[in-house]
């Protein structure tokens, strides 16, 4: 099953029918909101807003723990981000989508793994005879092969998605996140520009890590609500990021809808194996 998380607005489409909203209790306490268990053309999706309704979470309090395992309690494996971003690449304008295939974490005080050694916080209402429980119960202290974090099937399923409906689209994004909630300076975004990064943002991370320890695909697609600090010629507002997401809301959605209705049932990648001789 799939998992979306975004704003509230995804699921409020006249074509996906809304089954339940659910509200589920994990050992790392409440997660964002209730989870919204939605159906779209015999396919289920489940919607999580990122942020909670009426965005009452800034990105640096997110309980990110909380969020991916509850995907997980609700037999999710699949889990597709989207998120308003900055723009650092001079090839980017406001209104693109990004997709992305790595990431720069420069985050700070958030909690990053589900295993923290003899510190880790076991479910034990999950009897799921896997790596991630295996490893959890018995307090390992687990190091994830990240060199490619996103799933290369959703990824080319987005991205052939942007293709057919002839959305402005780049692949290949390197998304930097940042702590939050404050939004960057000329130089950080600069010292950002010259590693590499496309686009920055404040929520990817640890969302992709978290889902990656426990063996799911995630893939990325990113809305430029703005150009970043220093590259814009314009103070910078969150209005400019509302606005802008509000006037792709349709096309947002459609992605959102024909990625459910075409991301495959099975996938051929090695998403699934990370945790092979991940453990200590």
């Amino acid at each position: 099953m799939i998992g979306i998380i975004g704003g509230s607005g995804l699921y409020n489409v006249d074509e996906i029918n809304i089954i339940d909203e659910v509200e589920v209790r994990t050992p790392f306490g409440e997660p964002s909101d209730r989870y919204i268990v939605a159906e779209y053309n015999g396919k289920r999706a489940v919607f999580l807003p990122r942020h909670g309704k009426g965005h009452k979470f800034p990105p640096h309090l997110i309980n990110y723990r909380a969020n991916i395992w509850g995907f997980r309690k609700l037999g999710v494996h699949k889990i597709l981000s989207i998120s308003a971003v900055g723009g650092i690449n001079p090839l980017l304008k406001p209104g693109d989508f990004v997709i992305s295939d790595q990431f720069l974490d420069f985050t700070k005080v958030r909690p990053v793994t589900f295993y923290e050694g003899i510190y880790t916080i076991v479910d034990e209402t999950d009897n799921r005879d896997d790596l991630v429980n295996e490893y959890m119960k018995n307090e390992r202290v687990v190091h994830i092969d990240v060199t490619e974090p996103f799933c290369p099937i959703m990824t080319k399923t987005l991205a052939s998605i942007c293709e057919e409906k002839n959305f402005r689209y780049h692949q290949n994004g390197t998304y930097a996140a940042t702590e939050g909630p404050r939004l960057e300076t000329a130089a950080e975004i600069k010292m950002l520009s010259r590693l590499g990064a496309d686009i920055v943002g404040m929520t990817l991370v640890p969302e992709i890590v978290l889902a990656r320890e426990i063996a799911m695909h995630f893939s990325a697609i990113s809305i430029v609500t703005n150009l970043a600090a220093g590259i814009s010629k314009e103070r910078l507002t969150s209005d400019e990021v509302i606005e802008m997401m509000t006037k792709k809301n349709k096309d947002i959605q459609q992605v959102v809808l024909d990625f459910i209705q075409k991301v495959p049932e099975h996938f051929d990648c090695n998403c699934e194996d990370v945790l092979k001789g991940a453990a200590i």
